[in-house]
C-alpha cells in the first residue's frame, strides 16, 4: 500500500461469534476438534495416496489437490477463529490482506478443481475406452496447474483492488475472517469497481463452474442409467456420489455468500454459512471421500499394517 494512501486504520478487529464465556469455550473445543480433524484427515489422504502405487490415478491425483487446498483453507481461517474465542481478535492491515488473498485463492481454486474432478468422472464413466488417452499424466498436471494459477490470479486481482482504498472509519470487521465483502464495507473510498469485479469473478468461478459440474453429472447419470447390471450401476454411483455431495454443500454455501457482496457478512447466518465451507466441509471431505471407497480403505490398511 503506498504511503500516501494509508489511513489512520492500520489494525482491524475481527468480530467474535458470541460473548457468553460458556458458549465461547464450547465453540473453541468444537472448532479445535474440526481443525485437528481437517489437518489429520487430509494429511492421511495425501500420505496414503502418495505411498500406494495402485492409487496413482487421475481421480486420486485430484483428491490430493483437494486435500492440500483444504489444509491451506483451515490453516488460514481457523487459527484466527480460535483466537477470537479466547482473546480480542485483532489483525493488521497487511495480515488482513494476506488472509484475504490466500483464502480467495483457495476458494477459487477449489471451485475450479470441482469442475476438473467432475470432468475426470465424466471421462471415466462416459468415455471409458478413451479415458487413459484423454486423462493422461500430462493432462492431469496441466489441469492442476490451471486450477491453482487461475485461482491465484483471480485472488491477486481482487486483493490488489483493495490496496488503493482508504479505511478511515470503524475498524471492526463484522465477520470472523478478512473476506472481501465484509472488508469493503469499512472502506471510506468508493467500492463500485471492487463490487463489480467481485460479482463478475464470483459468478464466473461459482456460476460457470457449477454449470459445468452439473452438466458433467447430467451426462454421468444418464450413462449410469444405461448400465444393465445393478452391480455396475452401484459401482459407478459410488465413484461420484461422494463428490456430488461435497459439491452441492460447497456451492450452495458459497453462492449464498457471494451473490450479494454489497451486503457483506453481517449476520449470524452469514457466519454459520461461512463456517460450512471454511471449516465443516474441509473436515468432512476426508470422511466423505474415503468411508465408501473400498480401494482407498484397502490401501490405508496395508499402509498401517506395513508400518507396524
Amino acid at each position: 500500500m503506498a504511503p500516501g494512501n494509508q489511513s489512520a486504520v492500520t489494525m482491524f478487529i475481527l468480530q467474535r461469534f458470541v460473548d457468553d464465556p460458556w458458549l465461547r469455550t464450547a465453540l473453541f473445543c468444537l472448532f479445535f476438534t474440526l481443525f485437528m480433524v481437517a489437518l489429520f484427515g487430509n494429511g492421511l489422504i495425501v500420505m496414503t495416496i502418495h505411498c500406494s502405487p495402485n492409487l496413482h490415478t487421475p481421480m486420486y491425483f485430484f483428491l490430493v489437490n483437494l486435500a492440500l487446498l483444504d489444509v491451506v483453507c483451515t490453516a488460514t481461517v481457523l487459527p484466527k477463529v480460535l483466537q477470537s474465542l479466547v482473546a480480542e481478535n485483532t489483525i493488521s492491515f497487511g495480515g488482513c490482506l494476506t488472509q484475504m488473498f490466500v483464502f480467495s485463492w483457495v476458494l477459487g481454486s477449489e471451485l475450479l478443481l470441482f469442475s476438473a474432478m467432475a470432468y475426470d468422472r465424466y471421462l471415466a464413466i462416459c468415455q471409458p475406452l478413451h479415458y487413459g488417452t484423454l486423462m493422461s499424466d500430462g493432462t492431469c498436471v496441466a489441469l492442476a496447474a490451471f486450477v491453482w494459477s487461475t485461482g491465484a490470479l483471480n485472488s491477486l486481482v481482487l486483493t490488489c483492488l483493495v490496496l488503493p482504498l482508504s479505511f478511515c472509519g470503524p475498524n471492526i470487521i463484522t465477520h470472523f475472517l478478512c473476506e472481501i465483502p465484509s472488508v469493503l464495507l469499512l472502506s471510506c473510498s468508493p467500492t463500485f469497481i471492487n463490487d463489480i469485479m467481485t460479482v463478475i469473478t464470483d459468478m464466473f468461478l461459482t456460476g460457470l463452474n457449477f454449470l459445468l459440474t452439473m452438466t458433467s453429472y447430467g451426462f454421468i447419470i444418464a450413462s449410469i442409467l444405461r448400465i444393465r447390471s445393478a452391480e455396475g450401476k452401484q459401482r459407478a454411483f459410488s465413484t461420484c456420489s461422494a463428490h456430488l455431495v461435497v459439491v452441492t454443500v460447497y456451492y450452495s454455501t458459497v453462492l449464498y455468500t457471494y451473490i450479494r457482496p454489497a451486503l457483506g457478512s453481517s449476520g449470524l447466518l452469514d457466519k454459520i454459512t461461512a463456517i460450512l465451507y471454511t471449516t465443516v466441509t474441509p473436515s468432512l471431505n476426508p470422511l466423505i471421500y474415503t468411508l465408501r471407497n473400498k480401494e482407498f480403505k484397502a490401501s490405508f490398511k496395508k499402509l498401517v499394517f506395513f508400518s507396524q
